[in-house]
């Protein structure tokens, strides 16, 4: 009897018990499920319906249960690294580092900015360090090498069928009665239009570039301090996403 009780001890100290390759299997199920749900930001609302229809009844929340058949979900769930939207996001985080890298100096002195938003990369120009006071002149000797940089860019194989829009902006306060322009939407048109004439002549493709001026119409910052108006002038470079 001795025997057979140590025996059976023996044997029931083998191996993992079997509640603990239970937890392990839904352990590892909702690690799958939590990373998947972190990667949605790059998927659209159609593609994660059809992923979530394979978790359907997992925790006996959702009615039914469901798993991933041959043919447009198997693929989904399988590939989700090179869906075409996380396709689009890793080349837009490449752009965003390359023109970083490239407009470093700028960057550093705050003539330049670059941000991603809805309508694309975004390279901003502060009036301030490139135009004169009041003016649609460039400060050319100034402004050649960031435009120069801007044109090459812009050329490269990667760009080379995207629209390039050009918008310019002001801040808040009237224009001089006495002088040139009838109203911020004219100041800020003209400084468009003359960045895009200095980027045609540095090589870009006109047929790819449009001008848009926004006046005081579109700011960043509030108006109410001079650090805020600075900012808000400005000519932007959006290098446009597709559709």
């Amino acid at each position: 009897m001795a025997e057979y009780k140590r025996r059976k001890k023996v044997e029931e100290d083998e191996g993992a018990p079997q509640w603990l390759l239970t937890y392990g299997d839904l352990t590892t199920l909702l690690l799958t499920f939590f990373i998947m749900m972190f990667t949605t930001a790059t998927i659209d609302g159609r593609e994660m319906q059809l992923i979530l229809s394979a978790f359907q009844g997992s925790f006996g929340l959702l009615p039914g249960g469901k798993t991933l058949s041959a043919g447009e979900l198997a693929e989904m769930g399988n590939v989700i690294e090179s869906l075409p939207a996380h396709e689009r996001g890793r080349a837009m985080a490449k752009a965003i580092k390359e023109a970083q890298s490239i407009f470093h100096p700028e960057i550093k002195t705050r003539n330049v900015v670059i941000t991603v938003d809805e309508r694309g990369i975004v390279i901003s120009l502060a009036s301030d360090a490139y135009f004169k006071q009041a003016s649609a002149e460039l400060d050319i000797e100034r402004a050649r090498e960031v435009l120069e940089k801007i044109a090459e860019l812009i050329t490269k194989t990667d760009y080379k069928n995207k629209h390039i829009r050009i918008e310019g902006h002001t801040d808040n306060r009237p224009t001089d009665p006495d002088g040139p322009w009838l109203s911020n939407w004219h100041l800020s048109s003209a400084r468009a239009l003359n960045v895009l004439g200095y980027l045609v002549d540095f090589g870009a493709d006109p047929e790819r570039m449009s001008v848009v001026g926004y006046g005081e119409y579109k700011p960043i910052f509030k108006n109410d301090t001079e650090e805020g108006r600075s900012k808000n002038r400005r000519v932007d470079i959006v290098i446009l996403r597709e559709n």
